[in-house]
């Protein structure tokens, strides 16, 4: 069970111009375990969503075919099973043996047979805490890692897995590809969107390009697509082994303190911590899944309150006592999950809200929203709906929002998730400049690259029991 073939395939979401995807042929053996590369943006995630079965006909252009087994995908789901790079997107009950056992019931699994698989998925996973968790209290990483389980515990033909370890601790990391590796049987079919790529070979016998604007650029083994094309990949974003980059480091000093936490705690979600975030400095928060790592920045951010310590910015004392307007402009929040920051159905008008809301001149919103769309290669997609943008797009317009209304600190959640090498350059160069003209920028990451690359100062926090 699982094979793949797509001839000539295209998608292009209803209302854009440009193709997501087009031209593709390509066909995949059962028991195949393939990575997708390409830019962002060459359409990865939209053919993993095609494979599914979940792009309905009345949701955008359609060209060519795709079958599995013979099947169009809207008839073959119950062989397929998916992890997206959101699993927010299908985490549907509130406690996690529930959400696992979801799927099972659904297509009828025999009462006996469903909790011993929902165990023996949660535990392959590496899910630390038993049925009864409730996925509200899930970091973004456990919630991937609890999507992941729902998709194994189906014993899919074609597994498909979009960016699965993006959220997950470098352990958490290895624990997924472990789990994986286990999970698979001969027969099953992996196809893998991945940005970790030295990472994800351990997985795959196979790698397929994808040319932006259509086509296949390279397909074969590994070792045989990196020699022949390893270069020109590097240089048009792919995450090629052995390509390092460049450190951005600080010249000066840090400046003023901007916000001062001090034994800051939120029940149940973060235990005390003690950090300032400084003026002309980039400050990277790391630590395990769990850890408390979002819970900080939101706190940070002034958009929770805390349950003890304090948390003093000067002038205006404590963030989350502050009017939105003076929040707005002088601290600035990107997401761990981007689309929950937008509210509008264009880039640019997404771009713009920040500016108007403030009271700022109409020629003057236009000037900032034409200079961050091109700063952050967005300018293409002007009039495109944020939610149909790529990961990497949405985590891209998710900066340039904060950055709309000119903050003097930046509170970063994950930037550089579902990059590919070139944007996330741009993303290391973009902080850099911020930092260097006197911005002070908290990050919470995973990423170790990012950290070597940008990072002034580093601020690990533990999971406590």
């Amino acid at each position: 069970m699982g094979e793949v073939v797509l001839r000539g395939f295209g998608w292009r979401h209803a209302g854009r111009k440009a193709w997501a995807v087009r031209g593709v042929d390509l066909r995949v053996a059962h028991g195949e375990r393939v990575l997708l590369l390409g830019a962002s943006g060459a359409g990865k995630s939209t053919l993993l969503a095609a494979l599914a079965g979940l792009l309905p006909d009345d949701s955008g252009d359609a060209e060519g075919s795709v079958e599995i087994d013979g099947l169009d995908p809207r008839k073959a789901r119950e062989q397929v099973g998916i992890v997206f790079q959101d699993p927010q997107t299908q985490l549907v009950m509130s406690r996690s043996g529930d959400d696992v056992a979801f799927g099972l019931e659904n297509r009828g699994v025999p009462a006996a047979e469903i909790w011993p698989r929902v165990d023996e998925a949660l535990h392959r996973v590496g899910f630390g805490y038993g049925r009864d968790r409730p996925t509200a209290a899930l970091s973004g990483g456990e919630q991937q890692r609890l999507a992941l389980a729902g998709a194994l515990a189906l014993r899919p033909g074609l597994l498909l897995l979009d960016e699965p370890t993006a959220n997950l601790d470098p352990a958490g990391a290895a624990l997924i590809r472990s789990a994986v590796t286990r999970a698979l049987d001969d027969d099953t079919t992996l196809i893998i969107v991945e940005h970790r790529v030295a990472e994800a070979l351990t997985l795959v016998d196979r790698v397929v390009v994808l040319e932006p604007g259509g086509g296949v650029r390279a397909d074969g083994p590994p070792g045989a697509v990196f020699a022949a094309h390893g270069d020109r990949l590097a240089d048009e974003g792919v995450w090629v082994p052995g390509h390092a980059v460049a450190a951005r480091k600080a010249v000066t000093g840090p400046g003023d303190s901007l916000v001062r936490a001090d034994a800051v705690s939120l029940r149940h979600r973060l235990p005390p911590a003690t950090l300032t975030a400084r003026a002309g400095e980039v400050l990277a928060v790391t630590g395990p899944n769990g850890a408390g790592k979002s819970t900080l920045a939101l706190l940070l951010g002034g958009l929770l309150k805390p349950t003890s310590g304090t948390i003093d910015a000067k002038p205006g004392g404590a963030p989350y006592r502050w009017r939105a307007v003076d929040l707005t402009t002088r601290i600035g929040s990107v997401f761990q999950d981007p689309e929950h920051q937008f509210v509008t159905n264009r880039v640019a008008d997404e771009l713009a809200l920040g500016p108007r809301r403030i009271g700022r001149p109409e020629a003057e919103v236009s000037r900032t929203v034409d200079e961050l769309l091109q700063r952050l290669r967005l300018d293409k997609l002007a009039g495109a709906n944020p939610h149909t943008l790529s990961g990497g797009e949405a985590r891209r317009l998710s900066v340039a929002t904060a950055l709309a209304t000119a903050p003097r600190l930046l509170v970063l959640d994950e930037p550089t998730f579902g990059q590919d090498r070139r944007t996330w350059i741009e993303l290391i160069e973009l902080l850099a400049r911020l930092r260097d003209d006197g911005h002070g920028i908290v990050a919470v990451t995973h990423d170790a690259d990012f950290v070597a690359a940008v990072a002034d100062s580093v601020h690990r926090l533990e999971r406590t029991a």
